[in-house]
This record gives C-alpha cells, structure tokens and sequence, in this order.
C-alpha cells in the first residue's frame, strides 16, 4: 500500500499549526507499519537554508492553472525516513509566510494541481491520496474531473481531512474559468452557498473524509460548529470518520528533550520541580514550589476560550496562583495579558511570541495547563502536557472531550468543564489547586497522566484499515 500524503505544511520544513505536526509525524507512523507514505508540500522560501541544502532536484514540468501553464519544480528530501516532495514555483511560494495573500486560491490551486502532475515524474505512483484541509481539497475535484481516465491515475482512490471546518476556501464564483479551469456544467461540485467552496468539493469528491477526533465528528454535523457545512456532511455521513490524533512521541520527550533544564520521567517524575523553577527564573516570576504554576500555550483568539479566562482573571488571581502564558493573537486579549502582566507582575508572565524552546519549557515546568476552548477539533497541547506531567484542564469539546477526563473519580487525567461558561471553568481551576495543595495525591495524578498513551500508534493502525476498506470496497 502506498499513501502520497499532501499538506501545505509539515514538521520540519514549514510549520504554522498542528496540520505540521500532523504531516511530520502520521506518514511516520505508518511507515513503521510497513505502509509506503510520502509527503507533498509546497517549498516555501521560509524553509531553513540547512534543509534546502538537502534536496534533489529531480525535474521540472508545468502544471495548468485554467488558462495558464506554470513551472513546477520537483524537488526531493529525506527527513526522519520519510521522503518529501517539495512543488518549487518562486512566483507563488517565495512570500515571507505561508498563508494570508490576496491570491491564495491561485496558490493553492496550483499545488493541488501540482500534487497530481508529478505523480508520472516521482517513483512512487499512489495508491491512495490523502489529503488535508481546503489548501489540497482540490485534488480530488481534479482528479474526477481531468485524470481519471488516464494512467496512472485511474485506480488512484482519496481520503480527505479536515483538521478545522472553519477554515474552507471560499471565493467568487468568478474562480471557476479563470484560476479553476472548471466548466460551468461541472461547477456543482465545489460550488455552495453561491460560493466557490474548496473545501466542500474535497469532500465531495473524496472517497473518504476524516476529521481529527470521534467528537468532531459528531459536532461538525451540528449547525453550531459546522460553519456552514453541516449539510454537506449530513448528506456525506457515510463516509465520515473521526480518527484522534496522536503526537510524536520522539519529538516529545522529556526523557531526552534538550529544551528542558531537566530531563524525567513517569519513573523520576521529581525531577520536573527543577523545570519549574527554571521556567520561574527565565519569565521573572518568584521561584516557590509551593504554589501552582498555570501554562498557556496558544494563539490568544476567541475561540480558543480567552473571553472566558479574561471574564474571571482578576478573581482568580485573587488566589495563590502563578501563571505563564506564550501566544500572541487579537489584539484584545494581547492587551488584556500585558496589562495583567504589568499590574500583577509577580504572578503573571508573558510572552507575546511563537517560541517552540519556551513552549517545551513551559510544558515541562508548569503544573497545570489551561485549554478552555469554544471549539477544539483535536488539540495537540494537552496530548504534549500529559506526556510532560503537566496536569491539562480543558473544557469537554471536540478532541479534548476524547483525550481528558476528570480526575475527580480517581481514575481520570485532569480536569474539565461542560458548560462554555467563565464560572464553570473558574470552578475547575479552583479544584485543580485545591488538588495541587495535595502532594502525595497530585505526584499519583501527574504519574498517570505521563502513562497514558497519545502516540501515532493506534491511530496509524486506524488509518490503516480505513485504507484498506478504501482499497477494498471504494
């Protein structure tokens, strides 16, 4: 079985969010498997010149883009036993970042296009392509509507993923001649809403679709989370799945991460305290183990549940707390955080940055870690936190509702919430440092929570079998 993996980013090369960590660690996983995996990705110009000087050049070709016939340069790259595929074009990926220009659907376009053409050119023909979020949704529109008729496409089958539904590509019906290339009698399938939707013809077009936790997979049939596409999805149910991602657990490691002043584990688990003092020491705040430090780890927007922490930060800080937080967002939340950073100076610290050393930090020194999100359609944090024994309290949606349960029944992980509610969360704050003030029960619950298992392993094996039932059955 081979599995040609697109995404438009990917662990080590170019990273903005969790679909990298997705891309640079599942094809991995099943690799281990003995499933033949390799990654496609846009070559940014953002890519380290350490790892550009790496690739193979393999060849150039052009790829349609409607009207237009644009260069593609294949390169070539191993990391981590993997095999990347890197879609050279300066004209659409020599930008200082990845996403966020006037015309990334052309961009995009473009490389899911790019993802087909190469296939004659690589010595690795597909047996499924799996694709991720609307940046590669066009692949399987293509692929119906230009390839299948042809080798070595014809028995080429897609999965398509959806790592968050609230991002799908929406433009004018404009796009369907011009950058698409699409006829007017074959637009059905990636119009919606009288909208150009990506997204939507991926999912259409797909043999499979996944989403990244067995909770978002019932929520986005659900108006309230779908953004619109709950539709689409009642009518696609059949062919949606929610598989639960899992972390690298080679990435992250606190037995060897070199980040860290200390390394530990489940076994010498008293040696996170020297982590936290460090942590203390490097954002300014008094060194006391004696007092619960609180991790945050985020963009600071709304979803993410930073209306709930601003509602109630004032009252909370009223008890004996630290907290740290890294992220940077809207500028509501920014300013709310610095202001609270400057008035209470010796219990709140931050950082208005995306600094992968401090956030290793922060997961292995602080003693609780917040995610109250509105909406969360995995979540890789608090999968990390655990594995660093930093206790995750979360509110009970999407992924989070799969991967943290309440240790309040002696059994659970951390601690959580229903309700999107300040109080609520507040109330599980206060019972996270009642609980902390509790030595002996706190080191049992860090210990447990360091035992349990997010690795790719059993969602590798989950994928795989939805891969072979592709195979089988279409």
């Amino acid at each position: 079985m081979k599995v040609l993996y697109a995404s438009s980013e990917a662990f080590p090369f170019a990273m903005s969010g969790g679909l990298a960590d997705v891309a640079g660690s599942l094809p991995k996983a099943l690799r281990r498997r003995m499933v033949g995996a390799r990654v496609v990705m846009p070559l940014y110009s953002c890519i380290s010149d350490e790892l550009k000087a790496k690739m193979v050049f393999i060849k150039s070709i052009t790829v349609s883009v409607a009207w237009r016939r644009q260069y593609c340069g294949i390169f070539e790259a191993k990391e981590n036993g993997i095999t990347y595929y890197l879609i050279d074009n300066q004209y659409y990926f020599k930008r200082d970042n990845i996403y966020g220009y006037y015309d990334d659907a052309e961009r995009f376009a473009f490389f899911a296009r790019a993802v087909l053409d190469i296939i004659p050119h690589i010595d690795f023909k597909p047996d499924i392509i799996h694709c991720n979020d609307w940046q590669t949704a066009l692949t399987p529109v293509f692929l119906d509507l230009f390839y299948r008729g042809e080798e070595p496409y014809k028995n080429i089958k897609t999965v398509m993923t959806i790592h968050n539904i609230q991002y799908q590509g929406l433009y004018g019906s404009e796009l369907l001649g011009d950058v698409l290339g699409i006829p007017d009698d074959r637009a059905g399938v990636i119009m919606y809403d009288n909208c150009v939707n990506f997204l939507k013809g991926g999912l259409q077009s797909a043999n499979r679709i996944t989403t990244v936790s067995p909770t978002y997979a019932r929520e986005i049939l659900d108006p309230w989370f779908s953004h619109g596409l709950d539709r689409i999805l009642f009518d696609l149910k059949d062919k949606l799945s929610g598989i639960l991602n899992g972390i690298d657990y080679d990435v992250y490691n606190p037995e060897t991460d070199k980040n860290i002043a200390a390394n530990y584990s489940a076994e010498t688990v008293e040696l996170k305290g020297k982590n936290k003092e460090a942590l203390q020491r490097e954002v300014g705040l008094p060194v006391r183990d004696d007092v619960p430090l609180i991790g945050i780890v985020s963009r600071l927007v709304g979803h993410k549940g930073f209306d709930l922490v601003k509602c109630v930060f004032s009252e909370f800080l009223q008890s004996d707390v630290q907290v740290v937080i890294l992220g940077s967002g809207e500028y509501e939340f920014e300013s709310f955080f610095h202001d609270a950073a400057q008035k209470h100076p010796k219990k709140v610290a931050l950082r208005l940055a995306f600094d992968p050393s401090l956030a290793r930090k922060i997961y292995a020194g602080a003693d609780i870690f917040l995610m109250p999100s509105k909406s969360e359609p995995c979540g890789l944090a608090q999968m990390i936190a655990l594995r660093y024994g930093t206790i995750p309290l979360v509110r009970k949606t999407g992924g989070l509702n799969d991967t943290i349960f309440d240790s309040g029944d002696g059994i659970g992980n951390g601690f959580t919430f229903n309700d999107y509610n300040a109080h609520d969360m507040l109330d599980a704050l206060y019972r996270a440092v009642k609980g902390y003030s509790n030595k002996e029960g706190w080191n049992i619950l860090v210990k447990r929570a360091m035992e349990c298992d997010n690795s790719w392993a059993k969602s590798a094996s989950e994928y795989i079998r939805l891969y072979k039932e592709i195979l089988n059955n279409g």
